[in-house]
């Protein structure tokens, strides 16, 4: 539990990536709404955030009558309706109500947030997730679908041209997720679909590689050891530093919202068989294969006394976790 008697914004971050690791972290929850209660935020600002990762710590344990109590909050936290973060405490509270078998109620909540997908790049994230806890699939593809044409129009472009790689911002998100949503509902691939694909490989060529296309793909260290030369700055010089890049990117993640994260359990076999490794095409292929196969994903964060994630056999706490602060 917490305590230090001021919260930064940087110890909410701090927070946000360990609490679930934590041995109490529905204690973590109750302490940050009591911080927010008797102003023990270094930026009042944050009452916002703080409440909305009290919601979120409570929804993953399945506490969803706090995690509601929570973001309800959270949503009263923000002056402004289009506050920075007010979106997103918005969504999570239509999550819990969509989990809680209250959809009518939960609709009428993500709705007004439907015009944020072609403002906001996470938009699409947050609200398709919501809608996926409501099994709402279909909407979340009717939303993405007609935002990625709105998009689209505005730019003068069709789905035969890909949009500058340099800055893809909204679109990339949106044609990201909604990718995703057809995958879940078993739609053909269209037009949009194969935007997504371009876009994703262009970016892939065109963006500096250092290890940013495989920065979730995870080799074991016996399939680590088989490793082909030349991949030392890609996957890292060692199977310590391999997982030192991983948790760091994990981190980097979490920090910026995403949930359901993990790594992808690679093999020297499966990225061989693609081509060359030493291709950044290469790598980026396998990882999207990876993400598409059953039995390949390691849930992240495990809990602070939990096996690591890594298969090591020590606990997460004196193995990968602080590898993230070194």
């Amino acid at each position: 539990m917490l305590t230090r008697d001021v919260i930064s914004s940087e110890d909410l971050a701090e927070i946000r990536r360990t609490a679930l690791g934590d041995a109490d972290p529905l204690g973590v929850a109750a302490d940050l709404a009591e911080a927010v209660d008797e102003g023990r935020l270094a930026n009042p600002e944050d009452a916002g955030y703080a409440l909305s990762l009290a919601t979120e710590i409570a929804e993953v344990r399945s506490r969803l009558g706090a995690a509601l109590q929570y973001a309800d909050r959270a949503v009263a936290a923000y002056p402004e309706e289009d506050a920075p973060g007010a979106g997103f405490a918005r969504a999570l509270r239509a999550r819990v109500l969509f989990r809680l078998g209250r959809d009518d109620e939960a609709l009428a909540a993500i709705t007004p947030l439907r015009p944020l997908l072609t403002e906001e790049p996470d938009a699409a994230v947050y609200i398709s997730a919501a809608l996926d806890a409501g099994r709402q699939t279909a909407t979340a593809e009717e939303w993405l679908s007609a935002a990625v044409d709105t998009m689209l129009e505005a730019r003068g472009e069709s789905a035969e041209e890909v949009g500058p790689a340099e800055a893809p911002g909204v679109l990339f998100f949106l044609l990201q997720q909604r990718h995703r949503v057809r995958r879940d509902l078993n739609l053909p691939h269209d037009r949009q679909d194969d935007l997504a694909d371009r876009l994703e490989a262009r970016l892939t060529r065109e963006t500096p590689h250092d290890h940013a296309e495989s920065d979730l793909v995870f080799f074991p260290k016996p399939e680590f050891d088989r490793l082909p030369a030349g991949l030392a700055e890609v996957y890292g010089a060692d199977w310590d530093e391999h997982r030192a890049r991983l948790e760091k990117a994990l981190v980097h993640r979490a920090e910026e919202g995403a949930a359901g994260l993990g790594v992808l359990r690679a093999t020297v076999d499966g990225l061989t068989s693609n081509g060359d490794p030493t291709d950044a095409g290469v790598r980026g292929r396998y990882a999207n294969q990876l993400a598409d196969l059953p039995n390949t994903h390691v849930a992240w964060p495990p809990e602070r006394n939990a096996a690591c994630w890594c298969g090591s056999g020590l606990k997460y706490k004196k193995d990968c976790l602080p590898r993230s602060r070194a």
